[in-house]
């Protein structure tokens, strides 16, 4: 299936509803240390509630640790200088969704990172800087799986 891969997150309540999201779609959450929170974290344990334990979910050290146990052939990241509408993309399982941290998104040097095959935009009004880090990858991974026939859902 798809990979979520949230770089540096800070907002337990995001981390939370990626695991919950990735619960649901059959989607693995990769996560890159430093986390802002731990994992005993109320605001986390709130937002996953009980699917924890049903959701892929692995913290990565560093980017590079990432990239070697993912061992992506296709990566995107989602930025809001991305060139390329996320609808434009055509997914495939093994994909790798790759989004910033919540105050200042993807930095430059993961944007430029060889592993990225394109830097992709969610549309927004041109007056507002971004979205919510969860809703972006709810958005990027539901448009991702119906695609692909949301496959392994009840529809």
């Amino acid at each position: 299936m798809f990979r979520i891969l949230f770089l540096t997150p800070e907002i337990p309540g995001n981390t939370g509803n990626a695991i919950r999201l990735a619960a649901v779609t059959g989607a693995q959450l990769h996560l890159v240390e430093p986390l802002g929170f731990d994992f005993e974290d109320a605001k986390l344990r709130r937002a996953g509630l009980d699917y924890h334990d049903l959701a892929v979910v692995t913290v990565h050290p560093s980017l590079e640790a990432a990239w070697t146990a993912l061992a992506p052939e296709r990566v995107y990241a989602f930025t809001s200088d991305g060139d390329t509408p996320y609808t434009d993309i055509s997914y495939r399982p093994g994909d790798v969704l790759l989004f910033g941290r919540e105050s200042v998104g993807l930095p430059e040097a993961a944007k430029a990172d060889p592993h990225v095959t394109a830097r992709v935009r969610l549309p927004m009004l041109p007056s507002l800087r971004s979205l919510n880090l969860a809703n972006s990858a709810s958005i990027a991974i539901y448009e991702a799986w119906r695609q692909n026939g949301f496959a392994g859902a009840q529809l």
